[in-house]
């Protein structure tokens, strides 16, 4: 049934997103939540101890990790 115009649509109503495209959202909202927690680290990060600086360093090599694994694996957005 037309929905606001009355008009059929003409675009591809039955065909589904490839699975790179939900794999490169997925991408983007980890690292995006990545920034939440680094944040408030890096505002505070005067008064921290050694232990938070520790914690925040280790924390930040997981993400560089995560990140080097992305790129050699050819994340799909760098594919087009």
């Amino acid at each position: 049934m037309p929905f606001e115009c009355g008009n059929d649509t003409e675009g591809a109503k039955g065909s589904r997103p490839s699975v790179k495209f939900y794999l490169t959202a997925i991408l983007f909202v980890v690292f995006d939540v990545e920034v939440v927690f680094i944040y408030p680290w890096a505002t505070l990060s005067q008064g921290l101890s050694w232990v938070g600086f520790a914690s925040m360093g280790a924390f930040i090599a997981a993400l560089l990790i995560a990140l080097v694994y992305c790129w050699k694996k050819r994340s799909p957005r760098m594919d087009s």
